[in-house]
Parts: structure tokens; sequence; C-alpha cells
């Protein structure tokens, strides 16, 4: 059964864009098929889609094509953005995409495959992040992964991390950008998690990598006569050799490197001494 209780969290400022999560849906369709296949009827959920429900018409259709049996929720909590998603699949246009009212509780019928939570956590303080990723990957279904991340208004740069069902850590993080408006890998900081932007300070892992990652960019310099991908693809072959990138499909590659994105393991970059989480 649905739950009815009050929806858990905060009003987001409800910004978005035709095409603005389209590098993070990309890269879910290519490297999460596992988990959108799973069981006879796969959820997911798209967590706090803002003022327009473009975004999860798009992640609806473009998960649809990994996965015909899909069915997809977006979920907000003010009232009037669910009216208008609500309007969009009248008549039943999109079968199997629905809109609800709520938050991190999630009202749903039943623990979904994969949440996808963009832009949600930015107003939060770092201790609540954490809070958050517990309590969404807490209520996925086993085998299920949470994708919780930031970009800037019209999905040039983006950050994102996987958090899988049942593990009390995030297993993966990436960076993706539009190559050719990148000045360099450490412009991706602002748009790192909420558990990470403050971390971004000499001593912690994070910074770490961003500072390799600046250097390896300018070592790859002389590939610009070849445009930015193939900069791109140079020095995060660089970086390889000094941070653990994944190298290898689905999560790595030229063919992921070439679309302006890399991957890396959660311990890579994880904190220090994260906060205590109650």
């Amino acid at each position: 059964m649905v739950r009815t209780q009050k929806p858990q969290g905060e009003v987001t400022r409800g910004t978005t864009a035709p095409n603005r999560l389209r590098r993070v849906d990309r890269w879910i369709a290519a490297t999460q098929a596992g988990p959108l296949r799973a069981g006879a009827r796969p959820l997911a959920v798209d967590l706090g889609y803002g003022a327009s429900p473009v975004t999860t018409v798009e992640f609806y259709t473009r998960l649809r094509r990994v996965s015909p049996a899909l069915e997809v929720v977006g979920i907000e909590i003010e009232p009037e953005r669910v009216a208008a998603g609500r309007a969009v699949t009248a008549g039943g246009a999109y079968p199997g995409l629905s809109f609800r009212r709520g938050g991190f509780e999630l009202p749903v019928d039943r623990p979904p495959v994969l949440v996808r939570a963009f832009n949600v956590l930015r107003q939060y303080e770092e201790e609540a992040a954490w809070r958050a990723w517990d309590e969404l990957a807490g209520r996925l279904a086993p085998g299920g992964v949470l994708v919780e991340g930031t970009c800037d208004e019209i999905g040039r740069r983006a950050v994102w991390v996987t958090l899988p069902a049942s593990v009390p850590e995030p297993a993966t993080i990436t960076f993706a950008a539009r190559l050719a408006t990148l000045e360099r890998p450490s412009d991706l900081a602002e748009r790192l998690p909420k558990t990470l932007i403050h971390r971004n300070v000499p001593g912690e892992r994070v910074h770490a990598v961003l500072a390799d990652f600046d250097r390896c960019w300018a070592v790859a310099a002389p590939q610009s006569v070849f445009g930015p991908r193939a900069r791109w693809i140079e020095a995060v072959s660089l970086l390889a050799r000094i941070h653990p990138v994944m190298v290898r499909p689905p999560y790595g590659g030229r063919a992921r490197w070439r679309l302006g994105e890399v991957t890396l393991p959660w311990s890579a970059v994880a904190p220090a001494s994260p906060p205590a989480r109650r």
C-alpha cells in the first residue's frame, strides 16, 4: 500500500530544463541495465524533479529503451508540481509513468530498483545529506541503486555517486562535462555532492584527485589540436596511472571517456573522517 504520511524533505528551487539530465540518464542506461531489468515489474523513481516534469519524461523515455517493462514514478513535495506531471500523463500518453506527492519516504507500492535524486540535496547540511543517502538507499529493492548528484543549470557539468542497496558506503563517483566548455577538470568541484563539496581542501582525497587531474590535463594539452575530447581521453589515461580510475566497461574505457565522463570508486575520494550518521 502506498504510504500517505507527510512528505519528508525540503522543497527545492525547482530549476529544470529539457535535456538538463541527459548525461546522467545516458550513463544510467549504459551502466545500470541489470537493476533496471530486475523482476517482472521493475520500478524507478525520479525524486525531486522540479517545477517541470520534462526531465522525468525524458528519464522514462531513455530508460524504457533499456527496460521496456520499467515503471517510473516522479515524486515531488509541491502539489502544483505533481499536478503538472499528471497533466502530461493524462490520456495515457506515457504508459507506466506516474507522478505522486512525497519526499524521502518514497510513497510507492514496492521498493524501487533505482532512484535518481538530482539537485535535491544541495540545500542540506553535510550531515543531513549523509542521512538522506542512508534513508534512500535503505528503501531500495535488493540489488537496487541510488544515483544522487548535481549539475549546472543546463547540464553541461555534473557529478554523481551511486549507492547500492544495503551497503553503508557509496560505490562510485562520476565526473561528467561538455568538454568544449571545460577550462580544467577541477571546475567540476562546484558540482560535488554535498557530502564532499566542503572536503575539497588539502589533505582530503577528493582534493588530491582533482589537483592531479588538473596536472594531467595540463600535460595532455598537446592533444588539444585534435579537439577537447582527445585531450580529455589523454588526461584520464594519465590520471589512471596514479588513481584507481575505472578503465573497463561498463564504467570506463574510451567509449565512456569520449563522452566527457570519468568514474572512480568512492574510496578514491571518500572523506578522511566522515561525520557520524544518526
